[in-house]
């Protein structure tokens, strides 16, 4: 029975009915938007009040801030070492420099050297040489002579010769003719001679002449003397013999 009644009272045979306007759903949908976001702005300012009474915000901002300090120390102290490297490396620059230069400076020390050995060897070379030069008492001025043979063994086993021929007289004519060296000694212990293998050397003379070479020796072969002989010829017209 009291179901019949309340079913009476929400139909339209009900005592009293009211009609209203039904609102556009646009309004409805906008209504309910915005009392969903105010809801979310309660629970969003509660949450936040909330982590604020609890103090944990207050934690994250605090290491926060010391992450933050202790970056800034590793970056000064990574700039520290950066700027020791840098230093390091350019003494390290400046001493390899240095010693590039020294050693530069030794080594063309070293050169100067060997370059005024050579200079100092061949100084002597000259000076013996004109020391032969200078005519001998006794001798025949005007003659053509042999003033000097010289003859040295070299570590390659080849012989190296050097001849001097001189005419005394002054302004004298040129002359010309052939050379000739006889070299002896032993082959395996037996007598042993040899020539160039030209046989002969021209030669053209003024007032001196130098003329040097080198001569190839057999294997086991020992030079004891050398013979220079000047032929115009068939003419001998110097001769001179020198032991070794």
């Amino acid at each position: 029975m009291k179901l019949r009644l309340l079913l009476r009272r929400l139909t339209v045979s009900a005592p009293r009915m009211a009609v209203r306007s039904a609102l556009p759903w646009p309004l409805r949908w906008a209504g309910l938007a915005v009392v969903a976001g105010f809801c979310a702005a309660i629970a969003l300012w509660s949450f936040e009040f909330g982590k604020e009474i609890a103090g944990l915000d207050y934690g994250n901002q605090e290491q926060l801030q010391q992450a933050r300090t202790e970056i800034a120390t590793l970056q000064t102290h990574v700039q520290q070492l950066t700027n020791e490297r840098n230093k390091a490396q350019s003494i390290a620059n400046t001493a390899d420099t240095r010693l590039t230069a020294e050693k530069a400076a030794q080594e063309k020390l070293l050169e100067v050297n060997r370059s005024l050995q050579t200079e100092n060897q061949q100084l002597r070379a000259d000076l013996g040489f004109f020391e032969q030069l200078l005519p001998r008492s006794g001798a025949d001025t005007a003659a053509l002579a042999i003033r000097g043979v010289q003859v040295a063994r070299l570590p390659s086993g080849e012989l190296q010769w050097q001849v001097l021929v001189i005419q005394g007289a002054k302004n004298p004519p040129p002359w010309e003719g052939q050379m000739e060296l006889v070299f002896a000694g032993t082959s395996a212990g037996k007598p042993w001679t040899g020539r160039l293998p030209a046989g002969t050397v021209p030669i053209k003379v003024q007032q001196y002449g130098r003329l040097q070479g080198h001569f190839a020796l057999p294997t086991q072969t020992v030079v004891k003397s050398v013979t220079v002989r000047l032929l115009q010829g068939a003419t001998v017209r110097a001769q001179r013999s020198v032991k070794i």
